[in-house]
């Protein structure tokens, strides 16, 4: 069973055929048909069933891939590893980032001072929502990444790095502007402009509703809280914020916030990575930095108030 063979048998399974397959791993058709062939022949069982438009994985299949998914991680691992002892490799990260906030107005401070100390890392970053990006972990395509609190899957581990509480925002023209607290009923009956759904802030705020036994009037789903807030400020309907992070627009009179009755949410942003996969030094170094800047950050916070 070799390395190529079992990224052969990934990228197919990922992607489900062979012809997209081949074009994910660089090769012709004929070739990793050939790996995959090689591989079903070493095991005795097929592990795909071809069908006209897809590949289906059989019960074989479906036992190896999370074996080869394992196999391929300590692979990288080891080879990052080696090229690290020789001095070959000054670093590797792959970053995701669930908070497009977070993302525009913290990560290119910290991905400068981590060049400072890596200035031949290769560095990338991408963006999604929290389940998709806990998914390309799991999957070796991402090193580490922001995500919405918590994550329950026991192979990836995660570290708090900022906390806030959730409010309903709107414009102070409206009706019930002078009120602190809203109700489910009243808030579910407003022109809500909420974040896209995949985010665990989304879900708590969808099974709130639930729980309420009210239909939300969701009017707008934005994947960016600053396009949450604009909309707000232009009296397009009423969001839903962090209230730390709308601090200074309602102390400036652009926005109101109110509690929402009967709900508990916090909104928490996390570092994501794969429970006992490699932490290399370029990673330790972005966490260190992480940490210190979100530290800074609530002091900012704090003294918006």
């Amino acid at each position: 069973m070799e390395i190529r063979q079992l990224k052969a048998f990934l990228a197919i399974a990922e992607t489900k055929t062979f012809t997209a397959g081949a074009r994910l791993m660089n090769v012709t058709q004929a070739a990793i048909s050939m790996q995959i062939r090689q591989l079903e022949e070493e095991v005795g069982l097929p592990l795909f069933t071809r069908t006209p438009r897809r590949v289906i994985l059989t019960e074989a299949g479906d036992s190896l891939i999370d074996r080869a998914r394992k196999i391929l991680r300590e692979h990288d691992a080891a080879i990052a590893e080696i090229a690290e002892i020789a001095g070959a490799e000054y670093g590797r990260l792959r970053i995701g980032s669930s908070s497009s906030m977070f993302a525009s107005e913290q990560l290119p401070g910290i991905l400068e001072k981590l060049k400072q100390k890596f200035p031949n890392a290769e560095v990338t970053v991408s963006s999604g929502t929290s389940q998709a990006l806990v998914e390309k972990i799991m999957h070796g395509e991402i090193d580490i990444a922001f995500v919405s609190l918590p994550v329950e899957t026991s192979n990836v581990q995660t570290e708090l790095l900022f906390s806030d509480e959730i409010v309903a925002i709107a414009h102070p023209s409206h009706p019930l502007a002078k009120e602190n607290v809203i109700s489910a009923a009243a808030l579910a009956g407003e022109h809500l402009i909420l974040g896209e759904k995949g985010g665990n802030t989304r879900r708590m705020i969808d099974e709130f509703f639930q729980a309420a036994n009210v239909k939300p009037n969701v009017m707008m789903e934005l994947s960016r809280q600053t396009a949450i807030n604009r909309m707000v400020e232009n009296q397009m309907g009423v969001g839903i914020a962090g209230a730390k992070n709308v601090a200074r627009e309602v102390k400036d009179g652009k926005l109101v916030s109110w509690l929402i009755e009967g709900a508990e949410i916090k909104w928490e942003l996390g570092l994501a990575r794969l429970r006992g996969g490699y932490f290399s030094p370029i990673s330790k170094e972005f966490v260190k930095l992480c940490k210190e800047s979100f530290k800074e950050r609530e002091k900012e916070l704090k003294a918006r108030k």
